[in-house]
C-alpha cells in the first residue's frame, strides 16, 4: 500500500464518537444496504472472489510445508487430491495459487470499490437532497460544520466500512477460522502451545491501541486549535496587519504547535513502546512454538513441513489477532455515522409537509400578488419563549408597496420569512389571491416570489451563472436584458470577461453595488409577482445606491412589493407603510400621513435621520 500523509479527512473520521454494537444499532447500519441492493450482483461477485482469494492465502502454509516435506523426503508427503506430489509440482501449484489469489484479489478489490463508490454517490445525492429540502427551522437549530459532516465526514466513514472493512472483516474471518482448523488438523500439542501465547498478543494490542488512540486524538485536537488560528488570523489578515500584531499571533500560534509537538511526541514513545513490546511478544510466542515443535521433531512427532505449516499459519492467526482491535473500533464508528446519516434521512422536508395539507383544485397559473397577514402570531422554533410577532394583520393589494420599518428585532424581516414562507404563522394565517397559502404547492408559490438582501451571497461561479439562477434555462440574450434593467450590464461588458467573469468565492471579486446589480437582475429574470426588498440599498455609496435605486424602480413596477427599510428616504414613495414595534404594528399609513402625527414612532425616527426634532429613540439604528 503506498504511503500518503494524513489529511483533514482522515483527522476528521479518526474523530468521530463511535457507537455501541447492539442488535438496534446493526440493526441501523444493515438498514442502509439498499443502497447496495441495485449492484448486488457485483457485490456477490466480489464476495465470492474475496473467498476464493483468502482460501488461496491458506493454501500458502499448507503448500509451502509440502515443498519442505518433499525436498526432504521425497514421496511421503502427500497433498489432498494430488497424492504424493514431486517437488517440481508443488512448486508449480505454490506459484499457481499465489498467481490466482493475486488476480482473485484484485477483482474482488475492483468490485468492492466499484459498489461502493456507486452505493456511497447514491446516499450522498440523497442525503444532499434530504438536506436542501428541510425547514428552515431545522437549519436554525444546526450549526453548517455539523451539517456538512454529515455529507462528509460521516459518509466517508461509511465509504471506507464498505470498501475497506467488510472486505477486510471477510478475509479475517477466514483466516482465523479456516488458520485455527488448519493448525489443529496439523499438531494438537503446537496448538496448545500457541493458543497459551495468544492472551497476551491480544491484552497487549487492545491495551496499547487504546492509549495510541487517546494520543493521536490529543494531537489531532491541537493540530485543529493550531489550524483555526491560521484560518482567523488569515481571515482578519487586515486587522493584524492594521495593529501590527503579527507578532502577537505568531506567538499565539507558536504556543499551539508546542502543545502539538508534545502530544506528538507523547504519543511516539507510547508507540516506540508498542513496537518493542509486540517484537518481544510476537517473536518470544514464535520462539516458544518453534522451541516446542523443535522437540517434537526431534523426537520425531512432527516433520519439518507441518512445523513450517504450523509457524506460517500461527503467524496468519497473529496477524488477525493484531488487527481486531482497530477493525472492531473502525466498525463502532460507522456505526455511529450510520446513525447520524439515518437521523438526516428521516428528518421531515418541507415537501413532506406541503403534502399534508390538501391540494388545491384550482389551475397553477400566475399569482396576482394580493397578499393578507390575518392575525398572525410567531415564536422562532429555537426560541419558543420568545415570541416575534403579535397579531399581525396587513393587507396588501395587487401590485402596491408596502414599506416595514421600525427598530432592529420589531419583526421586519421574520415578516418576509413568512411570506417566503420559510416558517408558518404559529397563529393567524397568510392568505394569498384569497386563498391560504398552504394551499399552494410550495415550489411553485416560491416561484412566484423573488427577494433582493441586503448581503448579497453569490455562488462562486460566472456573472451569467449567477443571473441565470434566477430562470434556470433563460438564453443570453434574456440574461443580458435583465442585467440592462438592472444597470448592470455596462459594467459587465467593460470587465476582460464579460458575463463569463468568475465572481469569486461569495462574490468577493466584485463590489457591493455591483452584487446588489447582479442579485436585481436575477430577479429581474424571474419576473416574480410578488417581491421582496430587505435593506437593500441601506451599505452602498451614493453612486451605486441611485443606480441600484434606478433598476429597483423598474423592478417593482407592476408587482407587489414588501421594503424592508431603514433609510426612510428610500421608502417616502411607497404607497402605505407599517411601521413596527415589538413585533406589533404600531402606525399604518403613507409618508405623509405619518409624519404628520407629532407623537408616532414614525415621525421620531424620520426627525432622528433627517436632523430634527427628537432624537432620543435609542433602538432605532440607520
Amino acid at each position: 500500500m503506498a504511503h500518503r500523509n494524513p489529511s483533514d479527512e482522515d483527522h476528521a473520521l479518526d474523530r468521530l464518537p463511535k457507537a455501541p454494537l447492539n442488535r438496534e444499532t446493526l440493526g441501523q447500519t444493515l438498514a442502509l444496504a439498499r443502497y447496495v441492493r441495485p449492484y448486488r450482483a457485483r457485490f456477490l461477485a466480489g464476495l465470492f472472489t474475496l473467498f476464493i482469494s483468502a482460501s488461496l492465502g491458506l493454501a500458502f502454509p499448507l503448500l509451502a510445508g509440502t515443498l519442505i516435506d518433499c525436498a526432504l523426503h521425497p514421496g511421503v508427503a502427500t497433498l489432498p487430491w494430488f497424492g504424493a506430489p514431486t517437488l517440481n509440482q508443488v512448486a508449480l501449484l505454490l506459484a499457481a495459487s499465489v498467481t490466482f489469489q493475486a488476480l482473485a484479489s484484485f477483482n474482488s478489490a475492483l468490485a468492492f470499490n466499484r459498489v461502493g463508490q456507486s452505493a456511497l454517490a447514491d446516499l450522498r445525492r440523497d442525503c444532499y437532497s434530504r438536506l436542501i429540502s428541510l425547514p428552515m427551522a431545522f437549519f436554525a437549530q444546526r450549526r453548517v460544520g455539523e451539517l456538512t459532516s454529515r455529507v462528509s465526514t460521516d459518509v466517508a466513514q461509511i465509504e471506507g466500512a464498505l470498501i475497506d472493512a467488510l472486505p477486510q472483516l471477510c478475509r479475517q474471518s477466514v483466516f482465523l477460522l479456516g488458520g485455527i482448523t488448519m493448525i489443529a488438523l496439523t499438531s494438537g500439542q503446537l496448538t496448545a502451545v500457541m493458543l497459551g501465547t495468544l492472551p497476551l498478543l491480544i491484552a497487549a494490542a487492545v491495551f496499547f491501541g487504546r492509549r495510541l488512540r487517546q494520543f493521536s486524538r490529543e494531537t489531532q485536537d491541537q493540530l485543529a486549535a493550531t489550524n483555526t488560528i491560521v484560518e482567523e488570523t488569515l481571515q482578519a489578515i487586515a486587522s493584524v496587519k492594521a495593529f501590527a500584531n503579527e507578532a502577537f499571533e505568531l506567538g499565539r500560534y507558536d504556543r499551539a504547535n508546542h502543545r502539538v509537538l508534545a502530544a506528538a511526541l507523547r504519543a511516539a514513545r507510547w508507540r516506540a513502546v508498542f513496537v518493542a513490546f509486540f517484537i518481544v511478544a510476537l517473536f518470544g510466542g514464535i520462539v516458544i512454538v518453534l522451541w516446542f515443535g523443535a522437540g517434537l521433531l526431534q523426537r520425531g512427532g512432527i516433520t519439518p513441513g507441518e512445523l513450517t505449516r504450523f509457524v506460517l499459519y500461527t503467524t496468519f492467526i497473529a496477524g488477525v489477532m493484531g488487527q481486531s482491535a482497530e477493525l472492531f473500533s473502525q466498525i463502532q464508528k460507522t456505526v455511529g455515522a450510520t446513525q447520524r446519516v439515518r437521523e438526516l434521512l428521516r428528518e421531515t422536508t418541507e415537501t413532506a409537509v406541503d403534502s399534508i395539507v390538501p391540494p388545491t383544485t384550482h389551475s397553477l397559473t400566475r399569482l396576482r400578488g394580493e397578499v393578507s397577514f390575518e392575525g398572525v402570531s410567531f415564536r422562532y422554533p429555537s426560541r419558543p419563549d420568545a415570541p416575534v410577532l403579535h397579531d399581525i394583520t396587513l393587507t396588501a393589494k395587487a401590485g402596491e408597496r408596502i414599506a416595514l420599518v421600525g427598530p432592529s428585532g420589531a419583526g421586519k424581516s421574520t415578516l418576509t420569512a413568512l411570506l417566503l414562507r420559510f416558517y408558518e404563522p404559529g397563529a393567524g394565517r397568510l392568505v394569498v389571491d384569497g386563498r391560504d397559502a398552504r394551499e399552494y404547492p410550495l415550489h411553485w408559490f416560491r416561484s412566484q416570489l423573488a427577494i433582493v438582501p441586503q448581503d448579497v451571497l453569490l455562488f462562486g461561479g460566472t456573472i451569467a451563472e449567477n443571473i441565470v439562477y434566477g430562470r434556470p434555462g433563460a438564453d443570453a440574450s434574456a440574461i443580458r436584458e435583465a442585467a440592462r434593467q438592472a444597470n448592470a450590464d455596462v459594467f459587465i461588458s467593460m470587465l476582460p470577461d464579460g458575463y463569463q467573469t468568475l465572481v469569486g468565492d461569495r462574490g468577493t471579486q466584485i463590489s457591493g453595488g455591483q452584487r446588489q446589480r447582479i442579485a436585481i437582475a436575477r430577479a429581474i429574470l424571474k419576473n416574480p409577482a410578488i417581491l421582496i426588498l430587505d435593506e437593500a440599498t441601506s451599505s452602498l455609496d451614493s453612486e451605486s445606491e441611485h443606480l441600484v435605486q434606478v433598476a429597483l424602480g423598474r423592478l417593482m413596477q407592476g408587482r407587489t412589493t414588501f421594503i424592508v427599510a431603514h433609510r426612510l428616504s428610500t421608502i417616502r414613495t411607497a404607497d402605505r407603510i407599517a411601521v413596527l414595534e415589538a413585533g406589533r404594528i404600531v402606525e399604518l399609513g403613507n409618508h405623509t400621513e405619518l409624519s404628520a402625527k407629532p407623537d408616532g414612532l414614525y415621525q421620531r425616527l424620520s426627525s432622528l435621520q433627517f436632523g430634527s426634532g427628537d432624537q432620543t429613540h435609542p433602538n432605532f439604528i440607520a
